[in-house]
């Protein structure tokens, strides 16, 4: 790659120029090593405005990253080099920013860079986990066996989610269709019709009155409504970005009525998991716990176990660590005790990370099951009391006339 620089020689002065190197370490040590001080150095490549919105789109997924983990497990295991590895995957997959991803990754490979070390620089698509699990597995010289057993782990992780997830879209997308065709009720059709019940100067229901009501309001400040509504939205996604807002609703998100219960094995297995994972492969104790608290994805759980760390740097066993939060349930404690005293604590936590998923694809096809008939049913309430309120007092006029 073609890297432009500015740098001041042994006798400060200015100079800049470009250079040709394998990647950006290479080039920085180069310079330093003629005895020049680099103040900047950056890639002489330049992006079309179109490329550049391009990538802004670009993404690796999860599955991306399952089939990347096993492919190169087995070209290890086929006693291919890591450099070659990376620059055959690089060059046959068909996604241009994980191709370009792994390009650099063998480039660094090449400069005398570790795969950790390597894989780090590109944290939006390998994570901490990630890095550190292949770190030990350079420690103990099994990488083929590490990048099956992350390999693994993503793709339970990406099914126990992934489910959670979608189970949560159907119903959203039915609340958010019943709110707008009713205030398009409101806003369009019931004024027209609520004009023709008013000049036919009956008398008219309570109820019929409330909808007439609401029709008048929507009608009249709908587009108000709509700008506060965004403002609201708007204020609350920024408000979630803060770490108290994150927080706030991640502790929220736990004290739904059953979708809470959801969640909470949901946490639960993706933290039994990365345990499991990460102490068979020799990771230490404290560190294991550090990159799951980074790793699982709620605040309060992150809490949990940030705080948790510190009794272990105390001498504390984790189970004893984790049975001061309540966020962790007393059978999983019990569990990880008669793992800790058994010798077996990574064993307990791969069962309990079996049990959980479970529990969470359980929780998920209840969920379903109630969520179908009670939107069927309050969907047909709605609609009924709004048909209902018109259509009666239109019944009146016309039986009197």
């Amino acid at each position: 790659m073609l890297l432009n620089y500015k740098v001041l020689d042994v006798k400060g002065r200015e100079l800049e120029g470009s250079i040709e190197a394998v990647n950006r370490d290479v080039a920085i040590s180069s310079l330093q090593s003629k005895g020049y001080i680099i103040t900047s150095i950056q890639s002489a490549d330049k992006k079309s405005l179109l490329e550049m919105e391009f990538t802004l789109f670009e993404r690796v997924s999860t599955r991306e990253v399952v089939i990347l983990s096993r492919q190169i497990a087995t070209l290890f295991e086929a006693q291919v080099s890591a450099l070659r590895i990376f620059r055959l995957l690089g060059t046959e997959s068909a996604n241009p920013k994980l191709q370009k991803i792994l390009s650099e990754v063998a480039d660094d490979l090449q400069g005398g860079s570790s795969i950790s070390r390597a894989l780090s620089k590109h944290p939006q698509v390998f994570s901490d986990f990630y890095v550190n699990m292949v770190r030990a597995g350079e420690e103990t010289g099994k990488l083929d066996e590490t990048f099956q057993y992350l390999a693994d782990y993503l793709d339970r992780t990406y099914a126990v989610t992934s489910k959670a997830r979608n189970a949560m879209i159907y119903p959203a997308f039915v609340i958010f269709t019943f709110f707008a065709v009713m205030f398009l009720m409101l806003a369009f059709v019931i004024p027209r019709i609520g004009k023709i019940i008013e000049d036919a100067g009956q008398e008219v229901p309570f109820y019929t009155k409330i909808v007439l009501g609401l029709s008048n309001i929507a009608s009249s400040y709908g587009w108000i409504l709509v700008i506060l509504l965004g403002i609201v939205a708007v204020a609350s996604w920024q408000y979630s970005r803060s770490e108290a807002g994150r927080y706030y609703f991640d502790s929220l998100k736990l004290q739904i009525p059953v979708v809470g219960n959801l969640y909470h094995k949901l946490y639960l297995s993706r933290i039994s998991d990365n345990l499991s994972t990460m102490l068979t492969s020799g990771i230490a104790m404290v560190r294991a716990v550090e990159i799951t608290a980074a790793v699982v994805g709620n605040a309060v759980y992150e809490q949990a176990l940030l705080e948790s760390i510190d009794d272990i740097k105390n001498g504390a066993s984790i189970s004893n660590a984790f049975s001061k939060h309540p966020e962790i349930p007393g059978i999983v404690v019990q569990m990880m005790r008669v793992g800790e005293e058994t010798g077996e604590l990574g064993m307990i936590l791969k069962t309990l990370a079996k049990f959980y998923a479970r529990e969470v694809e359980n929780a998920v096809d209840t969920l379903v099951g109630l969520i179908e008939p009670a939107m069927i049913v309050l969907l047909g309430i709605g609609v009924g009391i709004l048909l209902a309120s018109v259509l009666i007092p239109i019944y009146n006029i016309t039986v009197s006339i």
